[in-house]
């Protein structure tokens, strides 16, 4: 073993995680790669070719990096770990009239634990991975803070790590930018990888039709759901529409009606199948509560605290007031911010450290 120590990459095939392989064998760590094969799109009826992390052409990437390098490289097979947990729990969200983040779900609660797993297994102390975050150890706790890239920052996406997790967890790259890393791959002779363009899909629908992945996995929810009513703010009946599952808080484009002005999801109410429309100030609210809270930086209950507030991934965050309640947390903000989904994950942050996260359960107007 190195003298810096055995650590499990997890390699998507990606130049992110290619350049943290080949960062850290070049530091002098013993590195093992992985990949994970996560799901078989072939089977969800899509029509778009797999393609992105789980596809052969990424996984062949990955190992010929493995040989490039002369490090060990596995492919761990978790279709069935991934599919229990994240793809039920999708389905289950758009069904209950949620908007889902299944990439979060899946770090939590599959990746990390699939990957650490191997990691003790393979006598590795750390695992690695290509995220834009960064990480330090203060005051007994291992915080995860903002990468250096703010076009690229992962942050809002570790939200739910626990402390055991990212204690044997590295993010080599966080500290680059991301022209800083495409110089580094092609500095490593990957000059197509390098010049490949990113994927922002979720893994298991990369046509980017959540809708007919709904209506693939669900047989009959398209019979169960159609002829749903749009109403109004007011309660006036607007027209009818194909099912609520297929809506999301603040969606504007592909509603299927035309009113003679934009209009916006304002609501969902799955027991009637109703979606509320109304216009863009409609959508707008000030509160939430937050439930399934982790805690990164302060592990205490909090008395309160001003924060700055994400409520989606490439959300800026809006300064808010945040007090824990029993197991929610209370989210008051100081202006008013646009679409508002339960089921999304809200991250609260003090500068750029991540103080911790949750999902939205609902919100509300002061």
């Amino acid at each position: 073993m190195s003298k810096h120590g055995r650590v499990l990459v997890a390699m998507s095939g990606g130049i992110d995680s290619t350049v943290t392989a080949a960062m850290l064998h070049e530091q002098g760590y013993e590195v093992i790669g992985i990949t994970m094969k996560t799901w078989d799109y072939a089977t969800s009826g899509g029509s778009k070719k797999e393609t992105g992390c789980c596809s052969l052409d990424s996984i062949n990437d990955a190992r010929s990096v493995a040989v490039d390098f002369g490090f060990h490289h596995f492919i761990i097979d978790i279709r069935e770990e991934f599919g229990d947990w994240v793809i039920e729990n999708f389905v289950e969200e758009y069904i209950a009239g949620r908007t889902p983040n299944p990439c979060i779900l899946c770090n939590t609660h599959i990746k990390w634990a699939a990957l650490l797993r191997r990691a003790d297994a393979l006598d590795c102390e750390f695992i690695a991975t290509g995220h834009y975050a960064q990480k330090r150890y203060e005051n007994g706790r291992y915080l995860i803070y903002k990468g250096v890239d703010e076009l690229k920052d992962q942050s809002y996406v570790l939200w739910g790590l626990q402390q055991q997790n990212l204690a044997r967890t590295m993010f080599p790259v966080g500290g680059f930018r991301k022209p800083e890393i495409r110089q580094m791959a092609m500095d490593w002779g990957y000059t197509e990888l390098a010049q490949k363009s990113e994927s922002y899909e979720i893994c298991f629908i990369p046509d980017n039709d959540y809708r007919g992945f709904l209506k693939r996995r669900v047989p009959d929810l398209e019979q169960k759901v159609k002829g749903g009513k749009f109403v109004s703010v007011t309660g006036e009946l607007l027209g009818t529409h194909d099912g609520y599952p297929f809506f999301t808080i603040g969606q504007r484009k592909g509603l299927g009606i035309a009113l003679g002005k934009p209009v916006y999801v304002v609501k969902i109410i799955p027991e009637t199948n109703t979606v509320v429309l109304g216009e863009e100030e409609d959508v707008k609210q000030n509160a939430m509560w937050v439930r399934n809270i982790n805690m990164v930086k302060y592990p205490d209950a909090l008395a309160g605290m001003e924060t700055i507030t994400k409520i989606r991934s490439h959300h800026i965050g809006a300064p808010a007031y945040i007090k824990q309640e029993a197991d929610r947390m209370n989210v008051v903000f100081h202006e008013w911010v646009d679409a508002i989904a339960p089921g999304q994950s809200a991250v609260f942050y003090e500068g750029n450290d991540v103080i911790g996260g949750g999902h939205i359960e609902m919100s509300y107007d002061l």
